[in-house]
């Protein structure tokens, strides 16, 4: 170890830190970043090979967003919505209308995911009550899922990790199983997998009362919960028939699937499954800028309008700067054509994730649209055993990864208490060659984290 080195850890561990949320994991303190990579005070280079949690989508330091953020700051920062309008939520939002299923023409910003989410269902709510339905108040969700962390987003999420300390302080919605219909061992064709699991939310439907639920939420592609899972094609057209057939509005989380990631604005276009709600963030901003957004067709707007309108609101919501910063991004998405890139590295890294599964037969599975992409870990490929949690296998090779100047993410995948994986989505803007890159350091990864718990490897034991 070089006298530099030990230099810069002796200055880490004297330094104290004052935020009570960081864990004892301590990481260095960083410096700047650009495109794809991220440098620390000590000058260590990582790649940002998850863009943050899957936030940072057009890549870090672009001038372009920052000169609009810096005109928009030689303007104005802050106007209270109930105060005044401004041109760049207004812009944001027509913009982002055009992008959106066609009818998706009503924007409610915010600062992020959570925020979006439980916009979502509380004008689900609201709407219900507005149409003469006030017994529709039950919000269906899927379980494993995650969509948000305040306590009305936290009880539509299916993780008891996350849950179950605040179980007594919220009302806790119905779930049903998410499609992880990889993992079945049946007769079944995936195609019929896909109608199995939707009509399990028909099943939950029925047990609960049609005319007590108001709303189906899920994530067209999965995201930290399940680990970019996507569902059977048969599911979504199922899906929307079902929702259609009881009333029920059916809300799509976008949040880390949507802004262009998968290969298509919205997760949900992949499959032509037109939502009656989404929710936004992650990189619409894409970490310039604290935003998130809800999406709504008049339909559904014009009532809650007619009774006095939205009962909900945040003090930063439709914030200008925000606002211009999200809208710098979408024309960057634009100029640089993102979306086709992510679609093409899409096709690149998941050919470099399959071949690594094969090289690792304790990748069970390899999942996701474009660049949003999961695999998951098993201590048998034949049973699907889980690896055993003391031995924390997601946790070591995320550090082993980050030792080689490499971020991916993970978390566990069966209610956040069981189910190893790791996701890679780096921002939409990389290369062929940075792809290469990042597989390879995963790679070596897999090598080490093998041999440490005695994982099967191709070519021996």
């Amino acid at each position: 170890m070089s006298k530099t080195q030990t230099a810069a850890q002796a200055t880490e561990a004297r330094r104290e830190s004052h935020l009570f949320y960081l864990s004892s994991l301590r990481r260095p303190l960083i410096d700047r970043a650009e495109g794809i990579y991220m440098w620390t005070q000590d000058g260590r280079r990582f790649i940002d090979g998850s863009s943050g949690p899957m936030v940072a989508n057009i890549g870090h330091s672009n001038r372009n967003v920052l000169d609009a953020m810096k005109r928009q700051m030689d303007r104005a920062t802050f106007a209270y919505r109930l105060h005044f309008e401004n041109e760049p939520a207004e812009e944001l939002a027509r913009k982002l209308a055009e992008k959106l299923p066609e009818g998706m023409d009503r924007i409610f910003f915010v600062s992020g995911g959570s925020e979006a989410t439980e916009s979502c269902i509380k004008l689900a709510r609201q709407w219900a009550v507005a149409t003469g339905q006030p017994s529709r108040w039950k919000v269906i969700a899927r379980f494993p899922s995650y969509h948000g962390g305040t306590l009305g987003s936290l009880s539509i999420t299916g993780d008891d990790a996350l849950a179950e300390t605040f179980t007594p302080m919220m009302r806790v919605m119905p779930t049903v199983p998410a499609p992880t219909a990889w993992r079945d061992r049946d007769n079944l064709s995936m195609e019929q997998r896909g109608i199995r699991y939707a009509d399990m939310l028909e099943e939950k439907i029925v047990a609960e009362g049609p005319e007590s639920v108001v709303a189906f939420i899920m994530e067209p592609i999965g995201g930290a919960a399940t680990a970019a899972l996507v569902a059977p094609d048969s599911y979504y057209a199922r899906i929307r028939e079902i929702c259609d057939r009881y009333g029920i509005l059916l809300i799509h989380d976008e949040v880390m699937s949507g802004a262009g990631r998968t290969g298509k604005f919205l997760g949900g276009d992949h499959w032509n499954c037109k939502p009656d709600l989404v929710a936004l963030s992650k990189g619409l901003g894409s970490g310039y800028a604290p935003l998130g957004a809800l999406a709504a067709p008049m339909r559904l707007v014009q009532p809650l309008l007619a009774s006095g309108g939205f009962q909900h609101g945040h003090t930063y919501a439709g914030n200008p700067l925000a606002c211009a910063a999200g809208l710098a991004v979408l024309g960057e998405m634009d100029r640089l054509d993102l979306i086709a890139n992510a679609a093409a590295m899409g096709d690149v890294l998941m050919d470099g994730l399959k071949g690594l599964a094969k090289r690792f037969p304790f990748i069970a599975d390899v999942r996701g649209k474009g660049l949003l992409t999961g695999a998951e870990m098993v201590a048998d490929p034949d049973t699907l055993k889980p690896i055993e949690q003391s031995k924390k296998a997601t946790q070591r090779l995320l550090d082993l990864a980050y030792e080689r100047g490499l971020i991916i993410y993970g978390r566990r995948v069966k209610g956040g208490v069981d189910g190893d994986n790791f996701m890679v989505a780096p921002p939409m803007i990389v290369t062929a060659e940075q792809v290469g890159e990042i597989v390879s350091i995963i790679g070596d990864s897999l090598e080490v984290l093998a041999a440490e718990l005695d994982l099967p490897v191709e070519g021996r034991g």
